[in-house]
């Protein structure tokens, strides 16, 4: 059986944790941020686990399993 490739798109937007959950960026923080408050650039910034739900897609993909 062969080995599944890593789908290079879906491991530059995610990240595994040491516990092995993922990791995502939130979005909103490219375009437009001088009209958004400092409070919600802070917490734009911090990552944000993957829902539960697509979890298994992203890391199927990522070649985690």
């Amino acid at each position: 059986m062969t080995k599944m490739k890593t789908r290079k798109a879906v491991a530059a937007k995610f990240k595994v944790t040491g516990t092995g959950k993922l990791m995502r960026r939130k979005p909103g923080r490219r375009h437009h941020l001088t009209i958004k408050a400092a409070k919600r650039k802070r917490r734009l910034k911090k990552g944000a686990l993957v829902d539960k739900g697509q979890v298994k897609m992203y890391s199927r993909l990522m070649g985690v399993d």
